[in-house]
């Protein structure tokens, strides 16, 4: 077995506080993917790509994710560091992602300042901006990786629901913070104190936004650290392809269950791919197309229009996560939910038990999930007015809500319950020194309970550590791989369809282009074709979530 120093603690003085802290790199995480779904696209398409290019540059989410997430899992599985396993790669990656924005945000400056030659500058500011946007999916792919397995490795099985959902929480104010900025002109609220444009005010308040937020979860979260590394059977031990051969001999031999959640995730993905890189894209169309007068189309600042006409939807739509992300935990059963509930007042005694007995639990809710965003994105092509283009939107921020909570409970259980199978409870232990909070397990076997509790004790078996989560980062990288695939997919079938249906530039956006070169605006939107056909895969995804009641 693995051996460890110290005990896993959270700043804090209550579970709230503990809970906000360990995952509020989610804002800073979600805060990043705004800016990019928001005004990526947009900006893209003012520097005269084609949305058939636009989407073959998109694939920099799923190939990142597909490449870094699980090598970054398994390396920081059996990272030796003092700090911990997870906390330096999200600093690092943190700054990486600091620096890529603001390269993103000022690229014309930049390259302009090297190269004179306006057409040589305009191809190179492509270039740049496009291995910007690269770095950028790169490199949060790894503070998302490892901040998902802090959460893992920290929490007892019992707050696995708890945690994702706190991760979805703040993840959701991220999305709020992030939209709600894109929506108000910031030129006006600021001035030019941080750039001349709505996106390089934006890319700069993004790059502080994911240092701060990373900063608080490393200076809250103190992790065990790891002294020697248990040799797993199906691992591959030495090698120059160590890692790569250790994630396929995992992938080949993933536990049934987890394996179905795989899957499930995978048809999913398919679906919200679309939606979420293009829907912010979709509605500001949809406003130029339907609701903006002919003479007031023309205008200096098009990419900042259209930026905040999509972050206006994508606010709505972040507040309806949000307020899901409260309101739906106590409503719904959480899996492995034992633990010992306080009878209610007499006076209201009865409701409670009435609502506990009906309360669905949470396979159920991610089944209904898939299926409320089917029917959404079926009536996208419908949609003729950027209202109702913004109900829509709003309306995928329930759906959403549960697509990121179920399958990291799910698996969070499975992985503890692989690291620790001789664990039968955990219970939390204060310090009596401060108001840090440490994560332990308790067992009947009285040979778990011998040992040192104090914090720079070592263990030489994993009966002293928070929740297992020993294989966290691995598992969380091979279900990484089944969100990153379908994206490929998606991307794939994207680009055919704005290849057939809208082959040149955009209209609203590339300006400086010659009206020649602009494709069409009189036929079907080629966005809303790509959600309904994600519409399709949603359908895919119930069937196999439901798939899980019977493994």
């Amino acid at each position: 077995m693995s051996s460890w120093s110290g005990q896993a603690k959270v700043e804090g003085s209550t579970e709230t506080m503990r809970m906000a802290l360990l995952t509020f790199v989610s804002v800073g995480i979600t805060f990043t993917w705004g800016v990019e779904m928001t005004y990526c696209t947009p900006y893209l398409l003012s520097l005269g790509l084609t949305k058939g290019q636009t989407s073959m540059v998109w694939i920099a989410g799923p190939l990142s994710g597909l490449i870094v997430q699980p090598i970054i899992g398994v390396v920081a599985d059996e990272s030796k560091s003092k700090w911990g396993r997870r906390r330096p790669i999200i600093v690092i990656g943190s700054v990486v992602v600091a620096c890529s924005l603001l390269t993103l945000g000022y690229t014309k400056e930049i390259v302009a300042y090297f190269i004179s030659d306006r057409r040589v500058a305009k191809i190179f500011t492509i270039i740049v901006a496009v291995f910007s946007l690269y770095s950028v999916d790169f490199a949060i792919n790894a503070v998302m990786s490892c901040s998902r397995s802090l959460v893992v490795d920290t929490l007892p099985i019992q707050k696995q629901q708890t945690g994702a959902a706190w991760a979805s929480r703040m993840g959701s104010l991220g999305h709020i913070i992030g939209y709600g900025m894109g929506a108000v002109d910031l030129s006006k609220l600021f001035g030019t104190a941080f750039g001349d444009t709505q996106f390089k005010q934006l890319t700069v308040i993004a790059a502080l936004g994911i240092l701060a937020c990373s900063s608080i979860t490393c200076w809250a979260v103190t992790e065990r650290v790891l002294i020697s590394v248990r040799h797993h059977p199906r691992r591959a031990q030495t090698g120059r392809f160590k890692v790569v051969r250790q994630i396929w001999s995992t992938l080949l031999t993933l536990p049934p269950r987890i394996r179905a959640i795989c899957w499930a995730v995978f048809w999913s993905w398919i679906g919200w791919f679309p939606f979420l890189i293009y829907s912010s894209t979709w509605v500001g169309e949809t406003y130029f197309r339907f609701d903006v007068p002919e003479d007031a189309k023309g205008t200096k600042d098009a990419l900042g229009d259209m930026g905040r006409i999509g972050s206006t939807a994508l606010t709505v739509y972040s507040l309806v996560t949000f307020i899901s992300a409260w309101i739906l935990p106590p409503l719904i059963q959480a899996p492995e939910d034992d633990s010992f509930t306080p009878r209610p007042p007499a006076s209201i005694a009865r409701w409670v038990e009435a609502l506990n007995k009906r309360k669905p639990d949470l396979l159920t809710a991610w089944i209904a999930s898939h299926l409320i965003f089917a029917a959404a994105m079926v009536l996208t092509p419908f949609a003729a007015s950027f209202r109702f283009a913004t109900a829509l939107v709003a309306l995928c921020g329930l759906p959403w809500t549960v697509a990121m909570w179920a399958p990291t409970t799910f698996l969070g259980i499975e992985v503890n319950k692989l690291s620790a199978p001789g664990a039968s409870s955990y219970r939390p232990v204060s310090d009596g020194n401060s108001n840090m909070i440490e994560m332990r397990e308790t067992s009947s076997s009285p040979r778990l309970e011998q040992g040192s509790d104090e914090p720079g004790s070592s263990s030489s078996s994993s009966s002293h550590h928070s929740a297992g989560g020993e294989l966290s980062g691995v598992y969380f990288g091979i279900l990484n791989i089944y969100t990153t695939l379908p994206q490929f997919i998606s991307t794939f079938i994207s680009t055919l369809v704005f290849a057939s249906l809208e082959p040149g530039k955009s209209p609203e956006l590339a300006t400086d282009a010659h009206p020649s070169e602009h494709h069409g605006t009189d036929g079907p939107n080629a966005i809303a074709v790509c959600m309904v056909i994600g519409a399709f895969s949603a359908l895919a995804a119930a069937w196999a979530t439901r798939r899980l009641k019977y493994i």
